[in-house]
């Protein structure tokens, strides 16, 4: 079957079937816990997970990706297909049909003017923009009237959803970041911190990296949506601390990406206060392999900018880094049952899922053999081989959680079997995957050899994520450090093979070259694939509407939720 087939009329494009409530606000409010809070409301400034859902409360795509995946209409009256008109045959351009009557939070309309700005202002050569990956191919946007949008592609692009699908991409209102382009985005607090939204919720007060307060959006397209009237969004804290906030003193109703021993957080449940949900999508544990030199002699413009790192690249040394780890043993203690060994960084839809590579079993001995046989040894008697002169020693950091630094335990002592002398860092999560492009600590910045983290992307197409090893995305001074390519891969034959992707319509052979993708990033150094994630969140037994959902935001249907009796 080819993608064409599809976008001619097989597309998930039903809208769905709304909760009934009382009226809006009628019950009272919602309290959400995210361990790592968020530093931002504007996405387009960081690339941390915890901002993208933060935000998806208020500001909103043009489509979503439901529980299963499935794309659907959010601001749009349809899915545009071939059949119906919304594609052209040719591929090259999409025309989208906003809904009628949809308002900002201030009551002004919403319009295609809208959208074209959010493109302008994402793509601006000074921007910085962390989901750039999103309007990768697009030529020109065009709004012949304030309902539509013409977006046209430099080529056939059989896979035209990533621009304004999913919380990643976003609309921002024109008005009100009009004054926000390019190097002027990051200075912008008011509107990054209180964007104006279309959004079930508007905040009324945000304090960075702690604790966001929102209220019911006056002027949704709803009138009885939402059910709360108000949300207080707690940030901070740690993993376990959240999950007992929901399953056991039942202080909050809702507790995101629960890192916490499955056994704990068992016995937390049996409280009966809260329920765990998990579910899968592509969420991927991993070791970033910084491909650029991030000594610290060297300085802040040319930190973690000049290639080549002093051994990482060398295929030795990282293949045996690779083959000490027991990712047996990892995704046991991490997850449990929510936890997959995988080698892989696209482990799902399953057809992108690469079986090149095995890595279910931990192999010391030929480890040491493989950088034996690279001439890679310890020549001063210390315990630390050397290459070319330079000690394999590592600085290797992650965020502040407790299965995070039981995994650099793990690893360090794995790694020290094969010669290899890891430091261990951990910074906390809300500074860890902040956006403040001032701050040494991010992990855009990647001031270390190696990093550890999970990430992820909306819907089941995964083009534009793996678009993120494209060269040209790499974070640098000149990006004000933003950027999806963070271990700074670069590699002609991936760009070409990518932008032949980006141009296949057969579903078959889109995998295909998926797949292939994945094993050239792997093995050439841009990773060490751990631990197929599933996300894991709790909720109040009394909280009703939530529809777990790995392929866009957990919090995509808020409008939705609502509290029992």
């Amino acid at each position: 079957m080819s993608l064409k087939t599809v976008l001619m009329g097989a597309v998930a494009a039903t809208a769905l079937a709304p909760a009934a409530f009382a009226e809006r606000g009628s019950d009272g409010a919602l309290r959400i816990i995210y361990w790592q809070a968020p530093s931002t409301m504007n996405p387009f400034l960081s690339g941390g997970t915890k901002e993208i859902e933060a935000s998806s409360m208020v500001i909103e795509p043009l489509t979503r990706f439901d529980e299963t995946g499935a794309i659907q209409p959010w601001l749009v009256e349809e899915i545009p297909t071939v059949e119906n008109g919304g594609i052209s045959e040719d591929l090259t351009t999409i025309t989208w049909k906003l809904t009628p009557g949809i308002l900002w939070s201030d009551g002004t309309a919403f319009t295609s003017a809208d959208v074209k700005f959010t493109y302008e202002y994402c793509t601006h050569p000074e921007a910085g923009c962390a989901q750039i990956t999103k309007f990768e191919g697009i030529s020109s946007i065009e709004t012949p009237d304030d309902l539509t949008v013409v977006i046209t592609f430099d080529a056939p692009t059989p896979y035209p959803f990533a621009a304004f699908g999913g919380a990643e991409s976003p609309i921002i209102q024109a008005a009100q970041f009009a004054d926000c382009i390019g190097p002027a985005a990051p200075t912008c607090t008011e509107q990054n911190f209180n964007p104006i939204g279309t959004g079930a919720f508007v905040v009324t007060d945000f304090r960075p990296n702690d604790v966001i307060t929102l209220e019911a959006n006056p002027n949704y397209r709803d009138p009885a949506k939402p059910a709360f009237a108000s949300i207080n969004f707690k940030g901070g804290g740690d993993a376990i601390g959240a999950a007992r906030a929901v399953l056991e003193t039942g202080e909050f109703d809702y507790a995101w990406n629960l890192q916490v021993a499955p056994d704990v957080l068992a016995e937390m449940e049996g409280s009966g206060r809260g329920e765990l949900m998990t579910s899968f999508g592509p969420s991927v544990e991993r070791i970033m392999l910084n491909n650029t030199n991030p000594d610290p002699a060297l300085g802040p413009d040319e930190r973690a900018v000049i290639r080549p790192h002093p051994f990482l690249q060398d295929p030795a040394v990282y293949n045996a880094m690779s083959l000490a780890v027991d990712r047996v043993l990892l995704a046991e203690i991490g997850y449990g049952a929510g936890g997959q060994v995988t080698c892989n960084w696209v482990p799902a839809p399953a057809a992108y899922n690469s079986d090149t590579f095995t890595c279910d079993t931990q192999d010391i001995d030929a480890a040491n053999a493989m950088l034996d046989e690279a001439g890679i040894v310890d020549t001063d008697g210390d315990g630390v081989r050397e290459k070319d002169g330079v000690p394999l020693s590592i600085l290797f950091q992650t965020s502040t959680n407790s299965i995070r630094q039981d995994y650099q335990a793990l690893i360090k002592e794995w790694w020290s079997q094969i010669g290899i002398e890891t430091e261990l860092r951990n910074i906390d999560a809300s500074v860890f995957f902040g956006g403040d492009a001032g701050s040494p600590d991010t992990f855009q910045r990647f001031y270390a050899d190696v990093e550890m983290y999970t990430n992820t992307f909306s819907g089941t197409d995964p083009q534009a994520y793996l678009a993120n090893m494209l060269c040209d995305k790499a974070p640098s001074p000149s990006s004000q450090w933003q950027g999806e390519n963070i271990s700074r891969f670069c590699m002609k034959e991936y760009d070409a093979l990518w932008n032949t992707l980006a141009q296949t319509s057969d579903l078959d052979e889109r995998a295909s070259i998926g797949r292939q993708l994945n094993d050239m990033a792997v093995s050439n150094g841009a990773m060490i694939p751990l631990t197929h994630r599933g996300d894991i969140s709790a909720k109040a037994t009394s909280l009703e509407g939530v529809r777990m959902n790995s392929w866009d935001s957990e919090l995509w249907n808020i409008a939705d939720w609502s509290r029992s009796e």
